[in-house]
Protein backbone atom coordinates (compact mmCIF):
# COMPACT_ATOMS: atom_id res chain seq x y z
CA UNK A 1 0.00 0.00 0.00
CA UNK A 2 1.39 3.48 -1.13
CA UNK A 3 0.76 5.79 1.94
CA UNK A 4 -0.34 9.69 1.00
CA UNK A 5 -0.73 12.35 2.72
CA UNK A 6 -3.15 15.60 1.07
CA UNK A 7 -2.10 18.97 1.86
CA UNK A 8 -4.84 21.31 0.27
CA UNK A 9 -7.02 24.67 1.66
CA UNK A 10 -9.69 24.63 -0.14
CA UNK A 11 -11.93 21.99 1.64
CA UNK A 12 -14.31 20.98 -1.50
CA UNK A 13 -10.83 20.40 -3.38
CA UNK A 14 -9.20 18.52 -0.55
CA UNK A 15 -12.89 16.29 0.09
CA UNK A 16 -12.39 15.17 -4.02
CA UNK A 17 -8.60 14.60 -3.91
CA UNK A 18 -8.96 12.32 -0.98
CA UNK A 19 -12.17 10.38 -2.18
CA UNK A 20 -10.32 10.55 -5.74
CA UNK A 21 -7.26 8.88 -3.99
CA UNK A 22 -9.20 6.59 -1.69
CA UNK A 23 -10.56 4.75 -4.85
CA UNK A 24 -7.50 3.28 -5.68
CA UNK A 25 -6.57 -0.24 -4.08
CA UNK A 26 -2.97 0.08 -3.59
CA UNK A 27 -3.36 3.45 -1.79
CA UNK A 28 -4.08 4.44 1.36
CA UNK A 29 -5.21 8.04 2.78
CA UNK A 30 -3.61 8.54 6.01
CA UNK A 31 -4.62 12.24 6.17
CA UNK A 32 -5.57 15.50 4.73
CA UNK A 33 -3.97 18.98 5.95
CA UNK A 34 -5.79 22.49 5.41
CA UNK A 35 -2.48 23.80 5.12
CA UNK A 36 1.49 23.91 4.79
CA UNK A 37 2.27 24.00 8.40
CA UNK A 38 -0.77 21.22 9.80
CA UNK A 39 0.72 19.19 6.73
CA UNK A 40 4.44 19.34 8.19
CA UNK A 41 3.26 18.10 11.42
CA UNK A 42 1.02 15.65 9.82
CA UNK A 43 3.99 14.43 7.76
CA UNK A 44 6.08 13.22 11.30
CA UNK A 45 2.94 11.77 12.64
CA UNK A 46 1.68 9.86 9.98
CA UNK A 47 4.69 9.29 7.87
CA UNK A 48 3.56 8.90 4.61
CA UNK A 49 5.12 7.56 1.39
CA UNK A 50 4.16 10.64 -0.94
CA UNK A 51 2.75 14.06 -0.10
CA UNK A 52 0.26 15.41 -2.32
CA UNK A 53 -0.12 19.04 -1.85
CA UNK A 54 -1.11 22.53 -3.71
CA UNK A 55 0.89 25.55 -4.21
CA UNK A 56 -0.83 28.32 -2.21
CA UNK A 57 -1.74 27.86 1.37
CA UNK A 58 -1.83 29.41 4.68
CA UNK A 59 1.19 29.58 6.68
CA UNK A 60 3.67 27.76 4.43
CA UNK A 61 3.35 26.96 0.58
CA UNK A 62 3.59 23.79 -1.06
CA UNK A 63 6.98 24.91 -2.06
CA UNK A 64 8.02 26.01 1.35
CA UNK A 65 7.32 22.68 2.58
CA UNK A 66 8.97 20.45 -0.23
CA UNK A 67 11.93 22.85 0.71
CA UNK A 68 11.46 22.41 4.63
CA UNK A 69 11.56 18.54 3.84
CA UNK A 70 14.38 18.36 1.32
CA UNK A 71 16.55 20.29 3.94
CA UNK A 72 15.20 17.44 6.91
CA UNK A 73 16.20 14.76 4.51
CA UNK A 74 12.43 13.30 5.14
CA UNK A 75 11.89 10.06 3.08
CA UNK A 76 8.76 11.39 1.53
CA UNK A 77 7.85 12.04 -2.22
CA UNK A 78 6.52 15.31 -2.95
CA UNK A 79 4.17 15.52 -6.17
CA UNK A 80 2.84 19.58 -5.93
CA UNK A 81 -0.41 19.51 -7.61
CA UNK A 82 -1.81 23.19 -8.38
CA UNK A 83 -3.48 25.34 -10.99
CA UNK A 84 -0.76 27.42 -11.51
CA UNK A 85 0.96 26.66 -15.26
CA UNK A 86 3.93 29.19 -14.20
CA UNK A 87 7.30 27.67 -15.14
CA UNK A 88 9.43 29.68 -12.17
CA UNK A 89 7.61 27.69 -9.75
CA UNK A 90 8.35 23.99 -11.66
CA UNK A 91 11.75 25.33 -11.36
CA UNK A 92 11.50 25.99 -7.94
CA UNK A 93 9.43 22.45 -7.07
CA UNK A 94 12.51 20.80 -9.20
CA UNK A 95 14.97 22.38 -7.19
CA UNK A 96 13.50 21.80 -3.76
CA UNK A 97 13.48 18.10 -4.95
CA UNK A 98 9.48 17.44 -5.77
CA UNK A 99 9.17 14.45 -8.04
CA UNK A 100 5.65 15.29 -9.07
CA UNK A 101 4.13 18.36 -10.63
CA UNK A 102 0.62 18.17 -12.19
CA UNK A 103 -2.41 20.76 -13.17
CA UNK A 104 -5.29 20.90 -11.58
CA UNK A 105 -7.13 20.73 -15.15
CA UNK A 106 -5.10 17.41 -15.80
CA UNK A 107 -7.68 14.16 -16.32
CA UNK A 108 -7.56 12.28 -12.66
CA UNK A 109 -6.22 9.21 -13.76
CA UNK A 110 -3.29 11.51 -13.97
CA UNK A 111 -3.07 11.73 -10.41
CA UNK A 112 -3.09 8.02 -9.25
CA UNK A 113 -0.89 7.35 -12.52
CA UNK A 114 1.70 10.15 -10.72
CA UNK A 115 1.42 8.55 -7.72
CA UNK A 116 2.67 5.09 -8.36
CA UNK A 117 4.99 6.37 -10.72
CA UNK A 118 6.64 8.87 -8.27
CA UNK A 119 6.55 5.70 -5.56
CA UNK A 120 8.76 4.02 -7.57
CA UNK A 121 11.30 6.62 -8.12
CA UNK A 122 10.16 8.13 -11.35
CA UNK A 123 9.18 11.51 -12.02
CA UNK A 124 5.70 12.92 -13.01
CA UNK A 125 5.85 16.42 -14.87
CA UNK A 126 3.30 18.25 -16.74
CA UNK A 127 5.26 18.22 -20.20
CA UNK A 128 4.17 21.47 -21.94
CA UNK A 129 5.21 22.63 -18.28
CA UNK A 130 8.42 21.08 -18.42
CA UNK A 131 9.65 22.91 -21.87
CA UNK A 132 8.46 26.36 -21.07
CA UNK A 133 10.53 25.84 -17.24
CA UNK A 134 13.18 25.70 -18.81
CA UNK A 135 13.37 28.59 -21.17
CA UNK A 136 13.85 31.27 -19.24
CA UNK A 137 15.83 31.70 -16.07
CA UNK A 138 15.15 33.17 -12.75
CA UNK A 139 16.74 36.47 -11.99
CA UNK A 140 16.13 36.79 -8.56
CA UNK A 141 18.36 35.60 -5.56
CA UNK A 142 16.48 34.62 -2.61
CA UNK A 143 17.34 37.94 -0.62
CA UNK A 144 15.30 39.43 -3.48
CA UNK A 145 12.64 37.54 -3.90
CA UNK A 146 11.45 37.94 0.27
CA UNK A 147 12.18 41.83 0.23
CA UNK A 148 9.91 42.24 -2.91
CA UNK A 149 7.13 39.72 -2.17
CA UNK A 150 7.12 41.86 1.53
CA UNK A 151 6.81 44.95 -0.56
CA UNK A 152 4.44 43.45 -3.07
CA UNK A 153 2.15 42.67 -0.40
CA UNK A 154 2.14 46.48 1.02
CA UNK A 155 4.95 46.06 3.48
CA UNK A 156 6.67 49.83 4.11
CA UNK A 157 10.29 49.50 3.44
CA UNK A 158 10.87 50.30 7.32
CA UNK A 159 9.24 47.08 8.17
CA UNK A 160 10.78 44.81 5.89
CA UNK A 161 13.94 46.11 7.83
CA UNK A 162 12.84 45.05 10.71
CA UNK A 163 11.44 41.86 10.02
CA UNK A 164 14.50 40.30 7.83
CA UNK A 165 16.60 42.09 10.34
CA UNK A 166 17.93 44.10 7.60
CA UNK A 167 19.48 47.94 7.61
CA UNK A 168 16.78 50.37 5.58
CA UNK A 169 19.20 50.70 3.28
CA UNK A 170 20.07 47.40 1.98
CA UNK A 171 16.41 46.71 1.85
CA UNK A 172 16.24 49.69 -0.65
CA UNK A 173 19.12 47.77 -2.51
CA UNK A 174 17.44 44.97 -3.13
CA UNK A 175 14.58 46.16 -4.50
CA UNK A 176 16.09 48.13 -6.95
CA UNK A 177 18.49 45.11 -8.02
CA UNK A 178 15.53 43.48 -8.56
CA UNK A 179 13.10 46.18 -10.44
CA UNK A 180 16.64 46.41 -12.68
CA UNK A 181 17.02 42.45 -13.38
CA UNK A 182 12.99 42.73 -14.05
CA UNK A 183 13.68 45.39 -16.42
CA UNK A 184 10.29 47.20 -15.05
CA UNK A 185 9.95 51.38 -13.75
CA UNK A 186 9.02 50.42 -10.29
CA UNK A 187 8.63 47.81 -6.97
CA UNK A 188 4.27 47.24 -8.26
CA UNK A 189 5.40 46.22 -11.79
CA UNK A 190 8.56 43.99 -10.66
CA UNK A 191 6.07 42.14 -8.32
CA UNK A 192 3.57 41.65 -10.46
CA UNK A 193 5.44 40.18 -13.22
CA UNK A 194 7.45 38.37 -11.05
CA UNK A 195 4.45 36.52 -9.62
CA UNK A 196 3.18 36.42 -13.15
CA UNK A 197 6.37 34.35 -13.94
CA UNK A 198 6.16 31.78 -10.63
CA UNK A 199 9.42 33.68 -9.52
CA UNK A 200 7.73 34.75 -5.63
Amino acid sequence: MIGILLAEDQAMVRGALSALLGMESDFEVLGASADGEAAWRDLQRLKPDVLVTDIEMPGLSGLELAQRIQRHQLPVKVIIVTTFARPGFLRRALDAGVLGYLLKESPADHLAQAVRKVHAGGRAIDPDLAVEAWSEADPLNDRERQVLRLAGEGVSAGDIALQLNLSHGTVRNYLSEAIGKLGVGNRIEAYRLARQKGWL
